[in-house]
Formats: C-alpha cells, sequence, structure tokens
C-alpha cells in the first residue's frame, strides 16, 4: 500500500521471495519528477542523508552513480554549507560527510524505474485502499476503490499473502486492523507544533555560489525559527523557513522574505531580497513524530507489516524520512534472507522498527526539549535525561571541534551508530574539555585540508 520510496522499495525487496508484487498507488504517477499530490511534503526540501545513501546502493546497485548523473547535487558537510547551531556558527572544515539535496519527485523518479523495471511487479494507480481482508490471526488482502473521476466506484478484493502497509504518515492501517478484530497499535508521539514554507529561489549574488552550496539554520530551545537554502538540480535553491505553533511562517511573497529576519543572521533575507522567485511558497504544519508499536504485544495478524512513514513519522526538519525508507527496505531484505530464523510477521516487524530508532531517537530527543511540545512519549525517562546532558555537550562543541564534529555528523546522517558518540576521543572532548572556538560570523569560504 503505496508507491512512494518506502513502498517501492519494499516491492524491490519482496519480488525476491514472491511471485508476484502488486504496488497500489492513490496517486498517477506523473513523468518528469513532478511532485505528486499524494507527497505533501513533495514541494519541500529533503536530503539523502550518508546511511540512506548506503542503503539504497545495496539495493539497488549502481544507483548513486544515475542519482549523479541527474545533476543531484552532492554536498559535503560541513565545507560547503554555511551552518548555525545553538548559537554557533560551524567551522566549515573538509568534508566528512555528503548528502544530497536534489528534489524529492526526482529521487522517487529513479528509484521508481529501476523498481518497476521487473516483471513481477506491477501497479495500480489511481486507487485507494478502502481495508483490510480477513481477520484477526491473518490479513489475507485488501480492498481496493478505483478513483474514477467523481464516479463512487465499487470496492474490490484484491487478494495477497502479504500486505504491507507503505502508505504514509496518514495511513488508516490501525482503524483497518481494529475493524476486522485485530488490535491497533500504541502510538507514541512528540509534536513541537512546527510549521514550515518552502519556495524555490533561482540567486543573482554569489553568496550562495561557487564554495558555498547551501545554509541552514538549525532550530532549537533558544531559537525556535529555523531556515535555510539548499541546492536543486536545476541550479536552483529551495528556501525553507519554520516556526512553532502560533508563529507559522507566511506563503504570502513578501511576508515569506520578512519571516527570515527572525532567523539569528540577515544572510539568508539579504539574498532573497536579490533572488527571483521561481514558485509560490508552499506550507506544511504535519510534522509530528509518530510511532506505532507494532511491536508491542496485542493481537497482531500474520500477514501485515507496516514500512516507512507508516510505522516511524519523524519531524521532517531533520531530513531522516527518505533514508529511513531505504534503511527499512535493507531491514527487511536481511530479516527474509536470514537462514537462522523463521522469518514471522513479529519478527521482521520487529527488524523494521529496528532500523527506525536511531533516527527516531535524535528527532524525538530533539524535539522533547522544544518549548510547547507536547504528546505521550514527551516526558521521557531517566535515560532520555543523562542522554540529553551528554549531547548538549556533544553540540557545544562540534561547531569548533573537528573530532567532535565528525562523530556528531556521522550519527546525525546515520552512517555511524550511537556509540560513535562516545569512542575515546570524542568522549574526553566533550567531558573534560571546553568548546572550541568557532567562528563569530557565518564563514565566507571553507577551510583547507588538515584544518
Amino acid at each position: 500500500m503505496g508507491g512512494s520510496l518506502a513502498g517501492l522499495l519494499a516491492a524491490h525487496v519482496l519480488a525476491g521471495h514472491a511471485e508476484r508484487v502488486t504496488v497500489v498507488e492513490r496517486d498517477r504517477f506523473a513523468d518528469g519528477g513532478k511532485a505528486r499530490p499524494g507527497v505533501p511534503q513533495g514541494r519541500h526540501p529533503h536530503v539523502l542523508l550518508e546511511g540512506g545513501q548506503v542503503a539504497l546502493e545495496s539495493l539497488l546497485p549502481g544507483f548513486l552513480a544515475e542519482l549523479r548523473a541527474a545533476g543531484a547535487p552532492r554536498v559535503g558537510m560541513p565545507s560547503d554549507m554555511v551552518l548555525w547551531q545553538n548559537g554557533r556558527w560551524f567551522r566549515r572544515v573538509p568534508a566528512t560527510t555528503h548528502i544530497y539535496t536534489g528534489s524529492r519527485a526526482q529521487l522517487e523518479e529513479l528509484v521508481r524505474r529501476r523498481v518497476l523495471a521487473n516483471p513481477a511487479i506491477s501497479v495500480v494507480e489511481g486507487a485507494d485502499v478502502v481495508g483490510l481482508l480477513g481477520d484477526g490471526s491473518r490479513v489475507r488482502g485488501v480492498l481496493l476503490r478505483e478513483r474514477s473521476g467523481e464516479a463512487r466506484t465499487e470496492a474490490r478484493a484484491l487478494e495477497a499473502d502479504l500486505v504491507v502497509d507503505a502508505s504514509g504518515s496518514g495511513t488508516k492501517a490501525p482503524q483497518w486492523l481494529a475493524a476486522i478484530g485485530a488490535d491497533a497499535p500504541h502510538e507514541e508521539t512528540i509534536d513541537t507544533g512546527l510549521a514550515y514554507a518552502s519556495r524555490v529561489y533561482r540567486g543573482k549574488s554569489g553568496v550562495l555560489d561557487g564554495d558555498t552550496l547551501g545554509y541552514y539554520v538549525y532550530p532549537c530551545p533558544d531559537q525556535v525559527h529555523a531556515g535555510g537554502a539548499l541546492p536543486l538540480e536545476d541550479g536552483s535553491h529551495l528556501v525553507i523557513v519554520s516556526g512553532l505553533r502560533g508563529d507559522e511562517p507566511p506563503t504570502d511573497d513578501d511576508e515569506f522574505v520578512t519571516y527570515t529576519k527572525r532567523l539569528p543572521h540577515p544572510l539568508l533575507h539579504r539574498w532573497l531580497e536579490d533572488a527571483e522567485p521561481l514558485s509560490p511558497a508552499f506550507g506544511y504544519r504535519r510534522t509530528a513524530n509518530v510511532r506505532r508499536r507494532y511491536d508491542l504485544p496485542g493481537r497482531r495478524p500474520a500477514g501485515f507489516l507496516a514500512t516507512g512513514d507508516a510505522l516511524c513519522t519523524f519531524n521532517p526538519i531533520y531530513g531522516q524520512g527518505m533514508a529511513v525508507a531505504a534503511m527499512s527496505a535493507v531491514a527487511l531484505r536481511d530479516a527474509l534472507a536470514d537462514p537462522r530464523r523463521t522469518p514471522t510477521t513479529r519478527r521482521v516487524q520487529r527488524a523494521l522498527l529496528a532500523a527506525s530508532r536511531q533516527a527516531w531517537d535524535i528527532s524525538a530527543g530533539a524535539d522533547r526539549a522544544m518549548p510547547g511540545a507536547v504528546g505521550t512519549a514527551v516526558a521521557g525517562g531517566p535515560a532520555d535525561r543523562v542522554a540529553g546532558w551528554y549531547l548538549d555537550r556533544v553540540q557545544e562543541r562540534s561547531p569548533g571541534d573537528p573530532v567532535v564534529g565528525r562523530a556528531f555528523r556521522s550519527v546525525l546522517t546515520l552512517a555511524a551508530p550511537v556509540t560513535a558518540l562516545f569512542a575515546p576521543p570524542v568522549a574526553r572532548a566533550v567531558l573534560f574539555g571546553p568548546p572550541a572556538p568557532s567562528p563569530t560570523e557565518p564563514p565566507a569560504s571553507p577551510e583547507g585540508p588538515g584544518a
């Protein structure tokens, strides 16, 4: 259920174990890498973190070369970016990781082309899943209703040995499971009320050209407004600004630019005053972290799995969604191929949840500290508070200390486990050393090798 990144990659994996895989997608796929109505975040910035790159290349060998050939910008962190967090500018030391910042639509189209070339995979486009077949012990398929203009068509059954929910954050699977006698999952939520707006610009000045590919201000409890500009495949920049509940960014042309004055430095505002807008501004407000705990005890039917945002949704400001979709597909592949264990529904679902755990800990941990956060998982526990204290010290040192910064980036980009932050050289700097000096103004150019 769902033909975006998580659904396509799950289908790719399952095609190695099934005679036939059917992807059901509510939209009709558009050519040319255009955003689809069913991807409400499609017009907003997306980044492919290093953990996601490794996973995609493992699933679709040669994919990163295709992505580069299509023009997707590869941005070195921190050398290619002007970055601000917690009151400090980052030194632009040589890159220790890279992200891709091209449009979500372009990346998804490249994945779709590769996955759907497999004759074992077919697509039903323009159809809504409206329910599940089966009972509380086993899911046996789905009910579909074709989208046909204004006419309301009859629902039809599509039987299946396995149903995978990749329908995104707006999934209705918990209600459908309850309707067939199964238990809906417990939901953990953390919602800061963050809202953002995005607009495409083409710059006329050199502030975001040459050695500087992008700019980003991260939110924190003392600076709740965030924003930045990330390069797209056509040479333009996608600009985003964000604020919390009650101070949402506007989508009006002039007010969008004015809103950037809330950032801690006028760099972005100055650039926008001289840049050419290429699109309207689009807003988005559904940014809560939501984790559906299908792994917990309850009446869980066989033959049903959840993945992607249908399993775990993150505040999009941290850019984790595409990487976790790919990492979840790798977890699905490895769980099905494990010769030591029978891939039961419960065991595979736990593997999928584990693939998203680090991203959840990062996003949820950061959002718990934001003013006005609400939800069932806001309180955390003693371990969360100890971890928060240590991570605060990591963040204080990462802008100016290359050793701490490298470890911090490796964890944030899901390329290394959280234990990388406790390696002896990092722990010594975090526990015993003062924060290293960092720039007092946005650094205009990267530092040389050996910095």
